[in-house]
């Protein structure tokens, strides 16, 4: 995890999941998309200067040292805080909210089975994330990017994906925005305080995910009777 995203709920649904009582900069409109890949814009919630931000930012970063490589788009929680290649942007903390996400299974057929993971709640997922992130003042800048933090998938979403994003509540999502957090607090939250797999369900989606020209709800529903987990 994770290689795809939805986001089709408006920007203030997420706020209002967040429920954080600082003024709103919103520069991420509201635009419902069903399959958003790597390295596209994708709507992040940070906080700069008191104030909650909604900025799109590129989905992927790497430091200016490493061009030999693609910009990764996740970050092991058990290796993010102590690691070189993400020093300069763990500081910098994010939230990306989704609704869903997407995981690719080998059951034996000709092509890897799609599932839709998200809450049973039917709450937005509040992904920690980190990245190089837009400055109030000066704008977007060209190497913005951000990766999700992900965490080992033990205990029940093993079956789906050995790893998923750290998905926080409301009142973590809220402390992991506050700058006053400090960095060794935001470790421990990655690795031990992300939602318990048993708030999450999935179930079979069509293939036609796997094609990032294909948008639409369609790409959300189930298609077969499975019960969802």
């Amino acid at each position: 995890m994770c290689g795809r995203l939805t986001q089709y709920r408006g920007i203030h649904d997420f706020v209002a999941a967040l429920s954080m009582p600082n003024a709103l900069a919103d520069s991420a409109g509201d635009q419902a998309r069903y399959n958003i890949a790597p390295s596209t814009q994708v709507a992040l919630l940070h906080v700069d200067n008191e104030v909650l931000r909604a900025d799109r930012v590129r989905w992927g970063w790497r430091p200016h040292w490493a061009k030999d490589r693609a910009p990764p788009i996740n970050a092991r929680a058990e290796k993010v805080a102590h690691g070189a290649f993400f020093r300069a942007i763990w500081p910098h903390r994010a939230i990306t909210p989704v609704d869903n996400w997407f995981e690719w299974v080998d059951e034996g057929g000709p092509k890897k089975q799609p599932y839709l993971i998200r809450r049973r709640d039917g709450a937005p997922a509040l992904c920690a994330a980190i990245g190089q992130l837009p400055d109030a003042d000066e704008g977007a800048g060209e190497h913005d990017g951000f990766v999700i933090i992900t965490a080992d998938s033990a205990g029940g979403m093993v079956d789906i994906h050995d790893r998923r994003p750290v998905v926080l509540n409301p009142a973590l999502a809220r402390e992991w925005l506050d700058p006053a957090t400090s960095k060794g607090r935001a470790e421990q939250m990655v690795l031990l305080q992300g939602e318990p797999s048993e708030i999450f369900e999935w179930f079979r989606v069509d293939i036609a995910v796997g094609n990032t020209r294909n948008d639409g709800p369609g790409l959300i529903e189930p298609v077969d009777s499975q019960a969802q987990r």
